[in-house]
């Protein structure tokens, strides 16, 4: 367990990472999701992208290891829905905030964000943690 209480309106500790300009590769490799998107500069440049976007899925995961470092483990995740609102791309800091709607039970519920540049790339995201 961790010493973080979890209270309503509380905000956990926030997660920030940078993703650097590899991760899209590695991730395709992991993940085996290889759209040239992800993969391939010139391709995502061509179809009107920025450049190489990030993996839904690994923002996603960002924002479930900020709710599972708030309670202590993986094992304290017990339900996660996100809503993927923006693009991400490689190189500039992805930051995750959360902030904690009710306890009852046992079970925080907690309302959480990831931006990056000023955007929400994932918002409307619900948590629920056991804290018990």
């Amino acid at each position: 367990m961790t010493d973080i209480e979890f209270t309503p309106g509380a905000e956990l500790p926030e997660l920030k990472i940078t993703p650097d300009r590899f991760l899209t590769v590695r991730y395709a490799g992991a993940s085996g999701d290889f759209n040239p998107i992800h993969v391939d500069e010139e391709f995502a440049r061509q179809v009107g992208l920025p450049g190489r976007i990030l993996h839904g899925l690994w923002t996603m995961a960002q924002v479930a290891r900020a709710q599972t470092d708030a309670g202590g483990g993986p094992h304290t995740l017990k339900a996660l829905e996100v809503q993927f609102r923006g693009m991400g791309v490689p190189e500039a800091e992805v930051a995750v905030s959360s902030t904690v709607r009710s306890v009852e039970d046992g079970l925080a519920t907690v309302d959480t964000v990831a931006t990056q540049n000023g955007v929400q790339i994932i918002r409307g995201a619900t948590a629920e943690i056991e804290i018990s």
